[in-house]
Order: structure tokens, then sequence, then C-alpha cells
């Protein structure tokens, strides 16, 4: 059995590249995990996570992630990403990510709205909600990347 993340932060970034995959390495540097080996899991967050927005990971740590990202090697188009955690009084939070070819505004609006629909579906209350986003017109080849890290 694996232990629990007693951790987690959220994070987003955006950053450039001469490809789509150094535009995400990039991104994810500029995120504060460049670092680390992401495994991306689902959206439940433990219910003893606390947050903590100066964590500092090890590297070359396996690091439970949700994350979304979006890459786009279109010069001018305007990319988003955000990612959002919905916490409940005494359980467990949902985390929901979004990234897309839209506004940072746009993509806050989506997180809240599925964070909403997840507790709702849940029969849960929702209590609190943390969001970041970030956007990013591109460049030459960028990326928008949210995600949400969770260490022991």
């Amino acid at each position: 059995m694996l232990p629990t993340p007693k951790k987690f932060f959220l994070t987003a970034a955006a950053a450039e590249g001469h490809s789509e995959l150094t535009a995400f390495d990039n991104a994810l540097l500029a995120g504060r995990i460049g670092n680390i080996n992401l495994i991306r899991v689902t959206s439940i967050l433990p219910p003893s996570a606390e947050y903590d927005p100066d964590m500092q990971i090890p590297p070359g740590a396996l690091v439970p992630t949700a994350y979304g990202y979006v890459c786009s090697d279109v010069p001018g188009e305007l990319i988003a990403a955000a990612v959002g955690v919905g916490f409940s009084s005494n359980s467990f939070g949902v985390i929901m990510e979004f990234a897309g070819h839209c506004r940072r505004e746009d993509a806050v609006a989506k997180i809240e709205q599925m964070l909403r629909e997840a507790f709702a579906s849940r029969g849960m209350e929702l209590k609190e909600t943390k969001v970041a986003a970030v956007e990013h017109r591109v460049e030459k080849v960028g990326c928008a990347l949210a995600a949400v890290p969770m260490f022991y």
C-alpha cells in the first residue's frame, strides 16, 4: 500500500520552447515542478493533506500530481490552464483541471463550475476552493500548465 500524501500546493505556469516537449518542460520548471517525476492521478485529495504553498520536493521524487496542460505552435494563439481544489468541511477534497484555447478567466470559470458539479454529484457541501490559473500568448511554441502536486 502506498503512503497517503500529507502536503500539496497549486501551481500554474506557462513557457515557450523550441518544441512542444521543451515548452512543456519549461512550463514545469516555471511552475516549480520541473525536476520531479510526475505520476498523473485523478481528482481526489486525501482528507489529511495540508496546503503548503512553499512545499519543497526533492529532485527526482515520484510525485502524485493532478494536472492539465495545453501546447500550441500557432503564433499569437491564446492558451490557458487552470486547476482547482474544492474542500468539504470534514472529508476529502476534489481536484479539477482544465486546459484549452481560451482566456485565463474562462479557464477559472470552467474549474469553478466543475468543482460545484463534482461536489453536487457526491452529495457533499463545497466549503472552500483554491484555484491557480495562467494564460499565455504563443510566440513560437508555447505551453500553459496547471497542477496540484501532492507529497509525503
